[in-house]
This record gives C-alpha cells, structure tokens and sequence, in this order.
C-alpha cells in the first residue's frame, strides 16, 4: 500500500495506493465526521485536490445509523465522494465523550450524544461497521486516555489496545479466509496509545508491528496535552514504526506543527482546523491568522491572501469577505473554508516538493521564522465537527 520514494533527513516522500486511487505523501486529510467536510461540497475539494478525506465510525453510526448507509450503497455513493476514505473506529470518542460511556475489557458502551440511545463499540463492531461504510482505510479500536491519566491508568489503555487490535487481526483475517464481510481492499491501520511514557509507547508499538497492520497511527495525541509533550509522545513513538508503512498523527494539527511532524517522519495528517477556523472567519496565510471579522477590514480591497489563486482570492475582497460574515452570509463561512483548504493543500505541495529537491531542511526554517506560535491544536475537538 505505501511506497516510500525519497527521505530528506527524517522527512518521507511516499505515495500510497487505495482501491480509489493514489495520493502522494505527507498528506493532509480534511475532516468530514459525519460524512461531510463542513461547508465545502465533493465537486469543490476534488478542485481544490483533496486527496483523501476523514469521516468517524461513533458518528456514522448514530446519524443516519448503518442502516441507512448500507441501504443506500455505503459513503462513498452516499455522499457523493469518490476518492479514498479513511474512518476512524469511534477511539476517540472513548476520550472526548468519557461522562456518556463506560468501557470495560471488552470495548466500550455509550449513551448517545444525539438522543440517549445505547451504543456498543468493540474491536470486532469497529470494523464491522466500517465495513458497512466501505472506507478505504480502517482504524482499529483503541483507547485513547486523557493526558491527564495516572501511569497504572495509561497502562491499562496499552493493554487494552493491544489486546482489542489482537482480537482485530483474528477477526480481519478470519474474514479474508471466508470470504466475511470485510472488504478484500481495504486497509486497517493500528493506533500507538501511551501517554508521555516512552516505555509504553515503544512496547505498544512493539506489538503492533509485530501483527503486521497495512499501517500506524500515533494515538493519544491533540487531546490537551502541552504542545511540547506532544513533540515529546511523537518522538517516543517514531522510531519503533516500520519504514514501509504509513505513519499518521492522528488529530494535528496547525501549519508549523505539520512540518515539525513531517521533519520528525510522519507522513499523514488530519485536523478540523481548516474548516473550523474559517466558521470563525479566521484565513490561514503565510504570515499566520487573519481574523477577517475585524473592523481594518471593513474596506480592504485586497484579496483574503496575495498571490493565492484560490476562487475566493481570485474573485473577492477582504471587505467583501467580512461584510458576509457579518451578515451572517454563509457564502462568506464556505468561501474562508475554499481558502482555508486551499492553503492546507498548497503546503503540503511545497512540503512534498522541498522534500523532492533535498531542500526540507531549508523549507522547515523557512517555516518556522514564518509561522511564530499560535498555540497547539489540542483543544480541538473532533466530535463537534
């Protein structure tokens, strides 16, 4: 699935296949929890060159339930998106949503978030229901601590998540040798938890190389912790992840923080900041934030950032932009998301592109003298998008 075709330093450039096609890596994946990424249609991240987007298992399940998207021939023909999807297993939601489950050694049981209604998410119903989704790329159950957790706490959650991705390998090549109800083509990828312990996260990862997963995500990171201990749980975990498997940090991040990331071997990335932002009327540029709801603006005949050629630079003001807003114009929230998307897009070309020309290490620089600190994305949380 993963063909990695150059390396400058840590840096990795890689290409990996799905059975609905090819993206290059890194990689930056849009969220769509519930299907869709918010505000912006099929049609507009295939011209924006979105190559693969996110949905989430928890969700998908409450609205419109399995039912529904089984009948109606699984997401992609739901949601009109034809390019690869990965999903995550509702992980998690064992985090952002602890006052409405309860989770034992056999998984975890919630209480709706919608209308009360009982929910139970195992390895085992993790997969089946990304089945019944058909995305190209399945995480397996994990548990995700809070990193808060005490150290007896946080070992728990590894013994966990190694025993539930076990029960996933049995379950996943059962399945392939009777001809079960897991898709033949798609992929399942292992998820590290460990908190801040480097021991914990070395021997997670450990075993779940060992049970040889199509690829590896880096858990329990973007989940309040300081941006610093992030780093700190990243660098912990990389080393023990195969060189020909795709690595994924789940849940990140901010511009500066990608590049870190893709500097430290990671080659997959998700994050609700781009569409999130842009509802707050907040543009990503090369120079940081623009708060486009703020009165400077107001008759600002520039574009939202120059030299972009995004549609809504292209063809709107800054002063257009923030009347809409203002106004409470939707048109105004879907165009700072083309722009915002546009943005992510465009950099993770030119992270590509410095790692082709053996000029990462320049661009990395270049990067941070750029983009000054504008706190971590952990406080970002996923459930609400």
């Amino acid at each position: 699935m993963f063909h990695l075709t150059k390396t400058d330093g840590r840096a990795r450039l890689g290409r990996i296949s799905t059975a609905r096609g090819d993206f290059a890596t890194p990689a930056f994946m849009p969220v769509g929890t519930q299907g869709s990424v918010k505000g912006i249609s099929p049609r507009e991240l295939r011209e924006l060159g979105v190559p693969i987007i996110l949905g989430n298992t928890y969700h998908l399940m409450i609205r419109p339930g399995l039912g529904a998207i089984r009948e109606l021939g699984g997401l992609h023909r739901f949601n009109g998106w034809s390019g690869p999807i990965l999903t995550d297993s509702g992980g998690y939601q064992v985090f952002s949503l602890a006052p409405l489950r309860a989770i034992s050694d056999e998984g975890a049981s919630f209480r709706s978030h919608v209308d009360g209604s009982p929910l139970f998410l195992g390895p085992r119903e993790a997969l089946e229901a990304q089945a019944v989704i058909g995305s190209d790329i399945a995480m397996l159950f994990d548990e995700c601590p809070p990193w808060t957790a005490d150290a007896a706490a946080v070992a728990r959650a590894v013994d966990r998540t190694i025993a539930w991705a076990k029960e996933s390998r049995r379950f996943i090549d059962a399945s392939r040798d009777r001809g079960g109800i897991l898709p033949g083509a798609q992929r399942h990828f292992a998820i590290v938890q460990g908190g801040a312990s480097p021991g914990l996260r070395a021997r997670c990862a450990a075993e779940l190389v060992v049970m040889d997963f199509d690829g590896y995500a880096i858990g329990g990171v973007s989940v309040g912790e300081p941006e610093a201990m992030m780093y700190e749980a990243i660098e912990a975990t990389e080393p023990h992840l195969p060189g020909d498997k795709p690595r994924y940090a789940m849940g990140l991040g901010m511009p500066g923080q990608i590049v870190e990331l893709v500097a430290r071997g990671i080659d997959l990335f998700d994050c609700v900041l781009p569409t999130r932002m842009a509802r707050h009327g907040s543009a990503f540029t090369e120079d940081g934030l623009l708060h486009l709801h703020n009165a400077p603006f107001s008759l600002d005949p520039g574009p939202i950032e120059t030299d972009c050629a995004c549609y809504a630079c292209q063809t709107f003001s800054r002063a257009y932009i923030r009347h809409l807003l203002k106004s409470r114009e939707i048109l105004g929230l879907r165009l700072v998301t083309v722009h915002n998307l546009h943005f992510y897009m465009r950099l993770m070309d030119r992270i590509r592109d410095a790692i082709a020309g053996g000029r990462f290490g320049e661009f990395r620089r270049d990067v941070a003298a750029r983009f000054q600190a504008h706190g971590p994305s952990s406080d970002i949380d996923e459930t609400a998008e």
